[in-house]
């Protein structure tokens, strides 16, 4: 066996068939790493604070020493560790190759590296570590895509008519799910709390790339939506793009996007309801932040949720008419209901006429 530093492109190809294991700390990995790949941490948070320290105010090779302190006792654990992640996600495959990587490709993942190749498995090594895979995430936003924006005011279903989109082989990115959540002051309910910025950008740039793999005319189905999400930011390159190209206005009847967004959100609690109602009060306003509550506590899910798709639609409507050159990029799709199947038919019959 032996050990082979990869560039980042050819790392990211092997990382659809191979596992990767990241041996950075546990605190850099939880802020935000590869989509995919399994923590494996050489050092603790703790030892590598140590580490780091004795590296700036003693001498590098003392840093080395203390290094090798905290490896020995953990080398065993190291391969059982791997072997468990191997046996648990691989069980019916004989998968005896490893992408490593540390934070830039130095002593941290070759310590790990010779070991794995030590015991018998193929190592493939990042160079530049996840320094080079940031890099090539940023990159992935300077390109041009082919996108398809699918719009309309809230409560036309858009979440569920990609999912139906890629039921039909079609090439979709669901932003809001990258980002654990729905935009709106509603949108953290029923969502995992959302990832760093960095981990969104991480997860959004490996879409990107799988959906296109090379083809710059591959076009893909995206949710419009506002640059924030949540706490999340849309890189702004990207956002640009977004908002120059054409947009598949789903036009359905104001009754039947509420009964949508009652069935959706009226069976959270109210306590969350009000919440997030509040947050949005400077904007919402006094009077009608006061009716929204008012109707909420007298369980008229329906009158509350009225007011609040009023304001909606009106912001929406505001950053619609924002973009530049709207006339030539808006595809009107009339909608009789919120039903995905038959909105992707539409959908679809708009593109192809």
């Amino acid at each position: 066996m032996s050990i082979e530093r990869i560039h980042i492109d050819q790392f990211i190809e092997l990382s659809f068939v191979h596992p990767v294991f990241d041996v950075r700390s546990p605190g850099e990995f939880f802020h935000a790493h590869l989509p995919k790949a399994f923590s494996l941490p050489l050092f603790t948070d703790e030892q590598r604070q140590k580490i780091g320290t004795a590296y700036k105010q003693i001498h590098r090779k003392e840093a080395i020493k203390i290094g090798v302190d905290y490896f020995g006792p953990r080398m065993r654990t190291l391969i059982e560790e791997v072997e468990t992640i191997l046996k648990n996600n691989n069980p019916h495959t004989d998968n005896n190759t490893l992408l490593i990587h540390c934070w830039r490709g130095g002593m941290r993942s070759g310590a790990v590296a010779w070991l794995m190749d030590l015991y018998g498995f193929k190592v493939y090594l990042l160079e530049g570590g996840y320094k080079a895979f940031r890099n090539w995430v940023l990159q992935q936003f300077a390109h041009r895509y082919n996108f398809k924006i699918i719009g309309g005011y809230t409560g036309s279903g858009k979440t569920e008519l990609l999912t139906e989109l890629e039921k039909n082989n079609e090439k979709i990115i669901n932003l809001e799910a990258l980002a654990c959540h729905k935009g709106s002051a509603f949108g953290a309910l029923g969502n995992p709390p959302q990832p760093s910025n960095e981990m969104f950008e991480n997860r959004l740039a490996m879409q990107l790339f799988s959906k296109t793999k090379g083809n710059a005319n591959q076009f893909i189905w995206i949710e419009d939506e506002s640059q924030r999400i949540g706490n999340l930011n849309i890189p702004k390159t990207l956002w640009e793009q977004m908002r120059n190209q054409t947009l598949f206005f789903l036009n359905i009847p104001f009754e039947k996007r509420l009964d949508y967004i009652c069935t959706h959100y009226g069976k959270f609690p109210k306590d969350m309801l009000i919440n997030a109602i509040v947050r949005i009060q400077k904007r919402l306003g006094g009077l009608e932040t006061k009716n929204a509550i008012h109707f909420l506590l007298e369980n008229d899910v329906h009158k509350c949720f009225e007011v609040l798709l009023r304001y909606y639609d009106k912001q929406y409507e505001k950053g619609l008419h924002k973009r530049t050159d709207l006339a030539s990029i808006l595809q009107n799709v009339p909608c009789e209901s919120v039903s995905a199947p038959n909105n992707v038919k539409k959908l679809l019959e708009n593109v192809r006429n």
